[in-house]
């Protein structure tokens, strides 16, 4: 083949990218695609971060559960099965590593932000006290608004009984499971109006 064949082909090729290129270019013009406004698939207990600083939203109070009652009734299996969705960030066996979040072997009855080895939030260092049963309850339903400034980007469990249910099966993951606080005494009924 000659110079003259070669140009041709080169010539012919270069056209042809650039005819797609101009196509491309003209297609998009016409037919523009805005980005969505939020993803097609969400990560199920993962929040999207959101631009800036925003406050978190006070949760609605809630009856606590009698935990004498509670965690005899509960379904340990059950509160395994949801917490898989917590292994991703953390681990609850004895002696083993953190991850993203603290290790929660023994968490029940701890002293908060005392994992050795993880770097707490400031809000989980200033918030004090220790993990119990009632605070593991409300913390669950929604962490950023029982501890705002927190680390923990879940977004929480709203039900009830999956989070005794979950409650349950990290009392069960300690050497010695924490004791269960005495029953709630029985709450008088209201009394009738006047006839």
């Amino acid at each position: 083949m000659d110079s003259f064949e070669w140009n041709k082909i080169i010539g012919a090729t270069l056209g042809t990218i650039l005819f797609v290129l101009a196509v491309h270019i003209s297609s998009q013009a016409v037919v523009y695609a805005p980005p969505p406004a939020k993803p097609g698939y969400v990560v199920p207990g993962v929040e999207a971060k959101k631009e800036g600083p925003a406050p978190a939203a006070a949760p609605v109070a809630e009856a606590l559960p009698d935990w004498a009652t509670a965690i005899p009734a509960a379904d340990v299996m059950a509160g395994e099965m949801i917490a898989e969705r917590c292994g991703a960030c953390h681990d609850w066996t004895k002696g083993g590593p953190n991850k993203i979040g603290p290790n929660l072997y023994g968490i029940v009855g701890r002293q908060r932000a005392s994992q050795p080895g993880f770097e707490y939030s400031p809000a989980m260092k200033m918030k004090g006290g220790n993990w119990t049963y009632d605070e593991l309850f409300q913390f669950l339903r929604q962490p950023a608004a029982f501890v705002p400034g927190t680390k923990m980007t879940f977004s929480g469990l709203p039900k009830p009984q999956d989070r005794t249910d979950v409650v349950a099966f990290l009392r069960m993951q300690a050497d010695m499971p924490a004791p269960l606080p005495p029953p709630r005494p029985a709450e008088a009924p209201a009394p009738a109006p006047a006839p």
